[in-house]
């Protein structure tokens, strides 16, 4: 054989040696790509039907005295396990603190005092203001689920913003530590949030 038919017979296998390599490759990514297709997707009714079960989790935390008792329908908080309300007269008034005269923090310390319904505490102790009341107390599954997820009711709040406030916010934390002669809510926090982010993750689909 000569020279130049050495060289282009080792050119020929090279080829094909690459060739094959390369209908190797797309073999399997076709492959690859068929079996995904194959696979059954998560139907999107099963995703939404989880999120509004997740919310009605959460909505039995929402409408727990803890938290609806500072998220009144008036404007004076509630008190109590029996969500009455707020003795002494109390008004919410224009920032969520109170009316003048007669703040929050003036009974509301930076945290609980001791004793049996002694009045409890947070550095952020507050209503919300009187231009977003947030109220959740009298709403319906649906109602509250549609207005905790509108950014013109909740603070300009998305719902990655709604789960870390469940999550983190210090104020909200108060709920699960509220002092002696209080019940915490019906799940703990951490249920609470993992609830949350199943309702978000599904879409933060809402009760019918």
């Amino acid at each position: 054989m000569s020279k130049f038919g050495a060289h282009r017979s080792v050119a020929s296998w090279r080829f094909n040696s690459g060739l094959r390599r390369t209908c190797a490759i797309l073999g399997f990514s076709a492959a690859t790509a068929l079996i995904a297709g194959s696979l059954p997707a998560r139907p999107a009714k099963q995703d939404a039907d989880a999120s509004r079960a997740a919310f009605l989790q959460v909505y039995r935390v929402l409408t727990s005295p803890r938290c609806q008792n500072c998220h009144p329908a008036g404007d004076a908080p509630l008190q109590g396990d029996d969500s009455h309300v707020h003795l002494q007269n109390v008004k919410r008034g224009k920032d969520g603190h109170g009316v003048y005269g007669m703040r929050c923090d003036t009974c509301h310390q930076a945290k609980n005092l001791p004793g049996q319904h002694m009045p409890p505490g947070n550095p952020k102790w507050s209503l919300p203001s009187a231009e977003q009341k947030m109220v959740f107390e009298g709403r319906s599954p649906a109602e509250l689920c549609r207005q905790v997820k509108d950014p013109k009711q909740n603070g300009g709040r998305t719902l990655a913003m709604l789960l870390d406030h469940v999550a983190n916010d210090d104020l909200v934390g108060w709920a699960w530590n509220p002092g002696d002669g209080r019940t915490p809510p019906p799940l703990s926090r951490v249920e609470t949030a993992a609830q949350m982010k199943v309702w978000v993750e599904g879409g933060a689909a809402c009760p019918e």
